[in-house]
């Protein structure tokens, strides 16, 4: 597997990661329960998108991404931040598009500097994108 490939997928299981990470911390703090499901539907895509893209770093006998505690205490911090005094479902679903926005960017970004990866973590990535903006469309009903 090329590098450039091997690079995709360690972007894929950072920002699902990242995802997974900031829904549970978040789930806490949200009292629709609609919202709650939607977000855990979310949180299960996420972790089915992770798993397939540690399994081909695997199969490629490449290094999987290391979770950053830094980067995860400092999501978590902003998190609680961001919901101290406000806790409301349109707040929450605000906080959940801006960092699906954050992953598409993301991305974007993963593919365009790895243009020559193998077409397969390409797909995988394009998928992310492709249910990060679902995500977002989901989310907007409850603004």
């Amino acid at each position: 597997m090329k590098k450039e490939a091997v690079n995709i997928l360690k972007d894929i299981q950072k920002n699902t990661e990242m995802a997974m990470y900031a829904i549970d911390t978040l789930t806490d703090k949200v009292y629709d329960r609609q919202l709650a499901s939607e977000m855990s539907k979310q949180s299960i895509k996420y972790e089915e998108l992770h798993n397939r893209a540690l399994k081909e770093l695997m199969d490629a006998k490449a290094e999987a991404n290391r979770s950053n505690g830094v980067d995860n205490l400092k999501l978590k911090a902003s998190i609680h931040l961001n919901t101290l005094l406000n806790t409301s479902t349109p707040h929450v679903a605000e906080l959940m598009i801006k960092g699906n926005n954050m992953g598409i960017l993301e991305m974007e970004k993963a593919i365009r500097h790895n243009q020559t990866a193998d077409p397969k973590a390409v797909a995988l990535a394009q998928e992310l994108i492709h249910m990060e903006q679902s995500n977002i469309g989901a989310l907007k009903s409850y603004l």
